[in-house]
């Protein structure tokens, strides 16, 4: 993918999962996390379920990109959760 590919994607990622976490963050920082996703959501794909999804720009690479953002953000909440208390 290109690297704009990977900044839309992101930013659709990242602002879907913010909204499904229900987090108010900045286009930045959703521009982070769906990457971040985007990363963490392809390693539980196919690395831990083992199945194999069509790269480039689609519904599927967005949909893993969610699915890792959302992860990714659960995640974070528990540990900055923790270091609060």
């Amino acid at each position: 993918m290109s690297i704009i590919a990977w900044i839309v994607v992101g930013l659709i990622a990242g602002f879907i999962a913010e909204k499904i976490m229900g987090r108010d963050h900045g286009l930045l920082t959703n521009l982070v996390v769906g990457v971040i996703g985007a990363f963490v959501g392809g390693f539980i794909i196919s690395t831990i379920l083992g199945f194999e999804y069509a790269q480039g720009f689609n519904l599927a690479t967005i949909i893993t990109a969610i699915i890792g953002a959302v992860v990714f953000l659960w995640i974070w909440g528990m540990i900055r959760g923790r270091s609060r208390a």
